[in-house]
């Protein structure tokens, strides 16, 4: 059976830089195959992880609106058999993005051909991650659903806090099936102040954990390096570990 979990936050909190952490930390403890998603729609998962992506979930469904189908083919095997071109496989991991539609244009329908896709896949992975889009549009269209653990991602400023604390109650009052939702705080500069306390408390949201500000994050980010790269040793990578020893069954 499948432990799922997904990522959200707001953008530039690092949130695809912790998934690419849970997916490393999932891969050496041999918590594997994982199926990583990126279900962001400014895909940059496969940047994080160190993966050439040629095909998504959108262009297959941008060139089926455009006639490619083959002469033959039905659309729904023409898309089944895009939607399996579009795996990228690494070691211990395989990786799908949704992508985007070409121009203007509206993101369901790529999100509902990734999530009928996910059903299907489910069963062959005993652990998936998935790296949403920031902010809180994906909840509230219900495409972050029934998921193990929901893994909110802060920065320490109050936005980034509001932001968090709200995701966590529209989660619970859409009811769409998440197990757990907890929060950790990247980029921290000290440990929790008493009033980020108090506002996480009200909100019964669970701390999970701080992950520091390090250089070598953003040194990796700015020149174009798989963070994933980084060494085990590194403050950022053990802090993230020790979260996850704590939170991943």
């Amino acid at each position: 059976m499948s432990f799922s979990i997904a990522l959200a936050g707001k953008g530039g909190t690092g949130k695809t830089t912790i998934a690419g952490m849970l997916i490393k930390y999932l891969v050496a403890k041999g918590k594997m195959p994982v199926l990583a998603v990126d279900a962001d729609p400014n895909a940059n998962l496969n940047e994080v992880l160190g993966l050439a992506v040629t095909d998504t979930v959108g262009t297959a469904r941008e060139d089926m609106k455009k006639g490619k189908v083959p002469s033959g083919m039905t659309k729904d095997i023409f898309i089944s058999m895009r939607l399996e071109e579009a795996i990228a496989e690494e070691d211990g991991y395989d990786l799908i993005v949704m992508g985007q539609p070409e121009g203007q244009g509206c993101y369901c329908a790529a999100n509902t051909l990734l999530t009928g896709f996910l059903e299907k896949l489910i069963d062959n992975y005993p652990y998936i991650v998935i790296d949403n889009e920031a902010g809180m549009e994906h909840i509230s269209r219900l495409s972050t659903k029934n998921v193990d653990l929901l893994l909110i991602v802060a920065d320490t400023s109050r936005r980034g806090l509001q932001a968090a604390t709200r995701i966590h109650q529209l989660s619970k009052e859409l009811n769409i099936g998440v197990g757990k939702s907890c929060l950790i705080i990247n980029q921290s500069k000290s440990d929790p102040t008493p009033a980020v306390m108090d506002i996480l408390n009200t909100e019964g949201l669970e701390l999970a954990g701080t992950v520091p500000e390090d250089d070598a994050v953003y040194e990796y980010d700015l020149n174009g390096r798989p963070t994933v790269e980084m060494t085990d040793d590194n403050p950022a990578v053990r802090a993230a570990f020790r979260i996850f020893d704590q939170i991943i069954r």
